[in-house]
């Protein structure tokens, strides 16, 4: 929190739509990919120039550009002011601090997103995915190079399904749905640690095992974040009196609008599976105390009486007639082992022991 602060702080006094890179830089240069395809053709390239991409503004076919890489302001201002964004959505494409959200710019649509991938450790890295949609082409601007669009890129490639006869805001949605998707396989990582944490829990609870379960309630937390508002980007899209969205895609965000919801069934039953078994961590820790206690008190129980004998006879009084008794010794012991035995068996019967 306090690293994001200290980037917000950059923008400290600028006027609204300075272009300032609000984020961390993730990629050493900026890559720059074009995707330009109808249902007969497809060219794909790499582009270095950002120059490259304004002749495909005008064409018929479904054009797309992908920026990986936001450190560099001025290939985003070019972008912006040849494709007619506003200021003030390049500025929150720069800042990587968004909330998932939708906003109408008339001759484009404009959204935010949030993508989470393994980190090669424990955590997920979480990165913010910007998307604009306008009426012959989608451009999305990611923060690393990202390979999570790569099976669109695949499906373009090798015309799969209906994605090369349709024009740009079915193009859109599948980004969306990938990104959806990818939600599902990370909670599907995220559900086997949680059961191999909850063996972990009932059979040998340890601080390790505390300190797992306080970093995936983090995850759930940044999940949360991160698919509640996506929920309502799809019910906006699904409203939206744009002509950008066709009728027929409609059913297809529909779909995605569904399955967002299981995501968030998901991701609400996995953060109450957590809070059960940090409840059940404290409980174990407690029974296990209570044993210990349990235990220590029936051992000063039963030696309380032999205490109390030992201390009787160790009073060292010249007038007690069992310390001059040749038997007097072992009938002590004797009463004493009485004693320490009948209390055990009088605790193992109540079944204390």
């Amino acid at each position: 929190m306090a690293k994001q602060a200290s980037r917000r702080s950059r923008k400290t006094g600028l006027e609204p739509g300075s272009l300032v890179h609000v984020g961390e830089r993730k990629i050493e240069k900026a890559k720059i990919t074009l995707l330009d395809y109808d249902e007969e053709h497809i060219e794909e390239r790499d582009v270095k120039n950002i120059e490259e991409c304004f002749a495909f503004k005008e064409t018929a076919s479904v054009t797309w550009i992908n920026i990986a890489g936001l450190h560099e302001v001025e290939i985003i201002e070019k972008l912006g002011g040849r494709f007619g964004l506003h200021p003030l959505i390049l500025e929150d494409i720069l800042n990587t601090g968004q909330r998932p959200k939708m906003e109408d710019g008339g001759d484009y649509i404009y959204l935010v997103l949030k993508t989470l991938s393994a980190n090669g450790g424990a955590e997920e890295k979480v990165e913010q995915v910007s998307l604009v949609l306008g009426p012959n082409f989608v451009i999305t601007f990611l923060e690393s190079d990202n390979p999570i669009f790569d099976p669109v890129k695949e499906r373009i490639r090798k015309s799969k399904g209906r994605i090369r006869k349709m024009a740009s805001d079915y193009l859109a949605y599948a980004l969306l749905d990938t990104v959806v998707d990818n939600y599902f396989a990370i909670l599907e990582k995220l559900g086997e640690t949680i059961d191999l944490l909850e063996v972990e829990l009932l059979s040998n609870p340890r601080t390790a095992t505390l300190q797992q379960i306080h970093r995936l309630k983090r995850e759930m937390i940044y999940l949360r974040k991160s698919v509640w508002p996506l929920r309502e980007v799809i019910s906006g899209l699904q409203r939206a009196e744009s002509p950008l969205i066709k009728e027929t895609t409609g059913m297809f965000l529909k779909d995605l609008y569904d399955h967002t919801i299981q995501v968030i069934d998901t991701v609400e039953t996995f953060r109450d599976m957590l809070s059960g078994m940090l409840d059940t961590y404290l409980s174990s820790l407690s029974n296990r105390m209570n044993e210990v206690m349990k235990v220590l008190t029936i051992i000063a129980t039963i030696f309380i009486p032999l205490t109390f004998l030992a201390g009787i006879y160790g009073m060292n009084f010249k007038f007690m007639p069992e310390l001059e008794w040749r038997w007097g010794y072992f009938l002590v012991w004797g009463v004493m082992i009485v004693v320490g035995v009948a209390l055990a068996a009088y605790f193992k019967r109540k079944k204390w022991l």
